[in-house]
């Protein structure tokens, strides 16, 4: 009777969306900038770091254990029950003119739910923790929070790490009174599941009418830097037989994607050359270098790398073709990762019977997923546009996107058996 009823209370929680609404308009406050378009809280800027206070202080008023790890990880815990904790959250951190919505929403919308359960009066069987994560965007590469969390990261590959400036992670931490230094890995026993809400940064939902998505697996991702090496003439004087031209050769590679997704990809598969610079960069020279970024993403890893495989081999044709040098740096390879079946199901449930579907986008679920039981829920994205400052979704959604989350951790709070489908996460 006791477990009907607290799944009862479960289902019944609502949340506060006026309240969710307010929060994410105040941190989204941080990081504007006069004449700038979008949310701009790029990793480790006063402006990100400002976003962590402000999440601090707004768990302190929630009543919750406010804490930041050495690498800028913000919790929140709800020290109640006994075990592993339900663990839910996103990140603050932006894309340069981000949109309000990206990590943000997952973020708010865990401390709603929190602040929702706790007016309730539900009494969880096990603790709750908020998550909002550091550098998720990737600005030093992959997925800093997250992956520290779990231990995949650390003070070595931090000491490495450096942007596309060639600015140094260590650098950007000291510099916000952090510390590059810290371990700060959990044991996956204190994870009992982790939760995201996050907007699908697709068309597909708003597409088909479907309020709740559900995803069952996320994209792997290789993200490359090359570099087409020819010689800066005149553009005048040098005839189009005898240029080694930087340009030509990068617009031949893409002129070739669409070959390599039909011979090679598949229905998942997405190839983004996604910035470009040019030197010397001046209308009446010929290009003598071309650096771009390359990232490849697909859901099952063998369609991954037989699309690197072709990408290679197109890149040194057309390079070929135009008497360029060719250089490659690989900065990451993050797997495709399957979110947990039996988490994925329980969250599609509470949903009403959402679609389970892939994730394009990487996030920190799948981080966690790849060493305890997590799951991924979406709402619908207005024209599929994210990473912009035209991201949007309706309150409509945010509101019932936000009371699946809270309801999902109240089930996993509640409910104090083995949360995975097979009992390996947990004590």
């Amino acid at each position: 009777m006791a477990e009907t009823m607290a799944g009862i209370a479960a289902d019944m929680l609502t949340i506060d969306a006026g309240r969710l609404h307010a929060d994410i308009e105040a941190v989204n406050a941080i990081g504007r900038i006069d004449g700038v378009p979008g949310i701009n809280r790029i990793s480790f800027s006063d402006a990100d770091m400002a976003g962590r206070r402000w999440l601090l202080a707004r768990i302190e008023d929630a009543g919750l254990v406010a804490r930041m790890d050495a690498v800028g990880n913000v919790f929140g815990r709800w020290e109640i029950g006994s075990g592993p904790a339900v663990l839910a959250g996103s990140h603050l951190d932006t894309v340069p003119r981000g949109g309000p919505l990206d990590g943000t929403l997952g973020v708010c919308a865990a401390l709603e739910a929190v602040r929702a359960m706790r007016a309730s009066g539900l009494r969880p069987a096990r603790p709750v923790e908020v998550v909002a994560t550091a550098d998720e965007e990737g600005r030093f590469g992959g997925m800093l929070g997250s992956q520290a969390i779990c231990g995949e990261v650390g003070p070595e590959w931090i000491a490495s790490a450096v942007d596309d400036t060639g600015a140094g992670l260590a650098d950007a931490m000291r510099a916000q009174g952090l510390d590059p230094a810290a371990e700060v890995a959990r044991c996956p026993d204190e994870i009992a599941v982790f939760l995201e809400l996050h907007v699908e940064q697709g068309p597909v939902l708003e597409a088909t009418g479907e309020p709740i998505g559900v995803a069952g697996a996320v994209s792997g991702v290789f993200n490359w830097t090359v570099t087409l090496t020819g010689e800066a003439n005149h553009a005048g004087t040098t005839p189009m037989t005898l240029r080694r031209d930087a340009f030509r050769g990068l617009a031949s590679f893409g002129a070739a994607i669409d070959g390599i997704l039909a011979r090679a990809g598949g229905p998942d598969t997405r190839l983004t050359v996604g910035k470009v610079a040019l030197e010397p960069n001046f209308p009446h020279s010929v290009a003598g270098r071309a650096t771009f970024s390359l990232i490849g993403r697909d859901v099952d890893e063998a369609v991954m790398r037989t699309v690197a495989s072709a990408c290679r081999e197109a890149i040194h044709r057309a390079a070929a073709a135009h008497g360029l040098g060719v250089g490659i740096a690989e900065q990451s390879w993050l797997p495709p990762t399957p979110l947990d079946p039996a988490v994925a199901a329980r969250l599609s449930a509470v949903a009403g019977g959402a679609r389970i579907m892939p994730s394009g986008a990487g996030h920190d679920a799948q981080t966690f997923a790849r060493h305890v039981p997590a799951g991924l829920i979406f709402i619908p994205s207005r024209g599929g546009i994210s990473h912009s400052p035209d991201e949007w979704t309706g309150l409509e959604h945010i509101e019932r996107g936000a009371t699946v989350l809270a309801r999902s951790m109240a089930a996993f709070a509640l409910d104090d058996s083995d949360t995975s489908s097979d009992g390996e996460h947990l004590a």
